[in-house]
């Protein structure tokens, strides 16, 4: 059983998490902007003594919030109760068609110990790649509206982004496929009660690891590298633009921010990715 067929399966309930999820995310983006001209308005308000309305703009900004919290409370609770169902019946399908193919019980059991990495794709990664495309390119599509040019330049850092990504996948991915082979071998190399074999089973899991952590951390600090480039240009950037009131130069840092925060996430989506994706090549091919 694939990602692809466990997702097919079970589309609506993932549709249902995601809607919530989403809703979380979208209100998370625009939140700043509804909070600058709040901002903004309670400022004009005490330094102008003016009557400024500045009820409105509060009643918009908690209603942006509100649905924010909403989305993300019924995005953890949906998320708790339809992947914990899912894992179930994922386990047993598994457990079930390794029987039928009369495989050892040692083999059985870690697939569906490895069957887990679907469900955590599913419940955390799944998530994270939705937060990782509202974040990245909603903070984008917000900042045209302030300065297309500080937009321009997160926008052109995304390509070198995509790129890092894609060679630290291609090289971690038969790592992810060194691990699973050890893996499968664990319940039968304990069964044998050698100590010296056991010892060389965990000690050939180091090598693997090390090897997808180099590229992670890789991966991780010339994402920082290329997050700074962005700090710099915008920091020269903001200092000709000074018709910027205070809300809104609130609004153009948090939008920073979230696009620069929703890159931290990378280096270990990029990981859960690689292994998934070779369990499910993995399963597929037995399965041809």
């Amino acid at each position: 059983m694939t990602l692809k067929q466990i997702m097919k399966e079970n589309k609506g309930a993932i549709v249902l998490v995601h809607s919530f999820i989403l809703l979380e995310n979208i209100a998370w983006i625009i939140e700043p902007t509804f909070f600058g001209q709040l901002l903004d308005a309670l400022i004009d308000k005490f330094y102008d003594k003016e009557k400024i309305n500045i009820m409105f703009p509060l009643a918009v900004w908690i209603f942006i919030y509100m649905l924010n919290t909403i989305g993300g409370t019924l995005g953890r609770f949906f998320s708790g109760k339809v992947y914990s169902r899912m894992y179930s019946d994922v386990a047993t399908n598994l457990i079930a068609y390794s029987r039928k193919k009369h495989h050892p019980a040692s083999k059985t059991l870690v697939r569906a110990e490895l069957a887990k990495e679907y469900m955590i794709f599913l419940k955390d990664r799944l998530p994270e790649v939705t937060w990782q495309i509202c974040a990245s390119f909603g903070a984008i599509v917000a900042l045209i509206f302030y300065d297309w040019r500080i937009a321009l330049v997160c926008f052109t850092v995304v390509f070198p982004m995509i790129l890092i990504n894609n060679i630290y996948r291609k090289n971690v991915v038969h790592l992810q496929k060194d691990l699973h082979d050890n893996r499968e071998d664990l319940y039968s190399i304990v069964e044998e009660k050698n100590l010296e074999k056991i010892h060389e089973y965990y000690h050939s899991m180091v090598l693997p690891q090390i090897r997808i952590a180099k590229w992670n951390s890789l991966d991780y600090g010339i994402i920082k590298v290329l997050l700074m480039i962005i700090f710099i240009v915008v920091l020269f950037i903001c200092v000709d633009v000074d018709q910027f009131t205070t809300g809104k130069i609130y609004a153009v840092v948090a939008y920073i921010w979230t696009f620069i925060a929703s890159t931290e996430y990378l280096p270990g989506l990029m990981e859960s990715m690689t292994s998934v994706k070779e369990l499910s090549n993995r399963l597929r091919e037995e399965s041809d």
